[in-house]
């Protein structure tokens, strides 16, 4: 399942982080890193950007850069 397809209140472990280049190092950078659980916390109204909660803090992430998350261990 991809980071995209939560929905508010679910939650997930980051198994893969795909994309290339600029982009992944990007998430990366932000991090965005296999093995760190992270949690939607609001969705916009047009489903696009989404709020997350990881690592102690709010980040706001674009749906696009979204799906290139994959999560494994999903729970509400």
């Amino acid at each position: 399942m991809s980071l995209d397809q939560l929905k508010p209140g679910e939650a997930g472990v980051i198994s893969i982080v795909g994309g290339t280049g600029a982009l992944r190092r990007r998430l990366l950078d932000m991090g965005l890193t296999p093995g760190t659980r992270v949690a939607v916390r609001k969705v916009a109204p047009f489903g696009d950007p989404m709020e997350l909660h990881l690592r102690g803090y709010e980040l706001t992430l674009r749906g696009d850069d979204a799906k290139n998350i994959q999560l494994n261990g999903v729970s509400a």
